[in-house]
């Protein structure tokens, strides 16, 4: 049997196979190279990107916890100016796909960040960070409002030609809704799911382990929430899902794509194997080999909500 095909379509992107570098938990991308050969990912989602610089919150900024992690980094970043000047020369020498993860306070900002991206070269799509827990400004603010979803992906749709995909929050009572909301201002396809807003606190002192108080939950710990809010949206629009949360490995990607991703994105399994990505690979294609399946986009969706039991 001649080997699988891996490759996917996500809008007009097209991905040697579905892995994609979460944001936030793979640096700029070039920090990895070292490690592996990053043009061998599907995608490198880089981490988000405002206007200018910014310095995130002061630490204490990540916590473990019982199969996961919180973390407040605050979106931390060197700016997309920079960015574009020293970072996607690498990216595009490195062989990358490249995402870039971009956010802003206001809606100008996102429509700003975005045309500053929409010429250069080496940029292949848009993830809109709508969603981010940790920050009391911004992002989180059109990300939980159905309104605001809708118009900062239409203001970006107009700002762009390149393909935009909101990255959703899991909190709020039906993502599924923002999902449509994305799809019918424009969105190419839509990311999900960013982490659970959390909260872990030292008894001793009786004070957040965090300094920002709250962060981010992610890791294996909401893996199972993430599928399900995954299989609603896939339910609920057209457009492509990119699916993440707790990834870590081939199995796990699976799910994903059976419950309706066309993609997924690994972030936090990558602090703990950054060579992860060449497992999950092998993983996949000794899959399609013993279910005799050509294509993993065959894959996507395939899910028995069937009641009736097979033995």
């Amino acid at each position: 049997m001649t080997t699988p095909d891996l490759s996917v379509q996500i809008g007009s992107l097209r991905l040697a196979n579905p892995l994609m570098a979460a944001s936030g938990c793979f640096g700029y991308g070039v920090e990895y190279a070292g490690a592996l050969d990053i043009s061998t990912i599907g995608a490198v989602v880089s981490k988000g990107l405002f206007l200018a610089e910014r310095e995130g919150h002061p630490p204490e900024r990540i916590v473990e916890t019982p199969s996961g992690m919180i973390n407040a980094i605050g979106l931390q970043g060197i700016g997309v100016h920079r960015f574009i000047r020293e970072k996607l020369p690498e990216l595009r020498a490195l062989g990358a796909t490249t995402v870039v993860n971009i956010c802003g306070t206001t809606l100008d900002e996102y429509c700003e960040v975005a045309r500053a991206l929409s010429d250069v070269e080496g940029v292949a799509a848009l993830e809109l960070n709508i969603s981010c827990p940790n920050i009391k400004e911004g992002g989180i603010q059109f990300g939980c409002s159905l309104p605001g979803t809708h118009a900062v992906v239409a203001g970006v749709r107009k700002a762009t030609h390149l393909p935009i995909i909101p990255k959703l929050t899991p909190n709020v009572t039906d993502p599924a809704s923002f999902a449509r909301a994305s799809e019918e201002a424009g969105a190419d396809a839509v990311s999900l799911v960013n982490t659970f807003l959390a909260l872990a606190i030292d008894v001793e002192t009786r004070r957040p382990k965090i300094s920002n108080g709250m962060g981010g939950l992610s890791g294996p710990a909401i893996r199972p929430i993430a599928v399900r809010m995954t299989y609603e949206c896939a339910q609920a629009v057209k457009i492509p899902v990119i699916g993440m949360g707790g990834i870590q490995n081939a199995r796990d990607v699976l799910e994903f794509m059976i419950a309706g991703a066309a993609a997924v994105q690994i972030g936090t399994a990558n602090f703990v194997d950054p060579f992860i990505w060449s497992k999950v690979l092998a993983g996949l294609t000794d899959y399609l080999t013993r279910h005799g399946m050509a294509r993993i986009s065959d894959l996507v969706g395939t899910l028995d909500t069937s009641k009736k039991a097979k033995h």
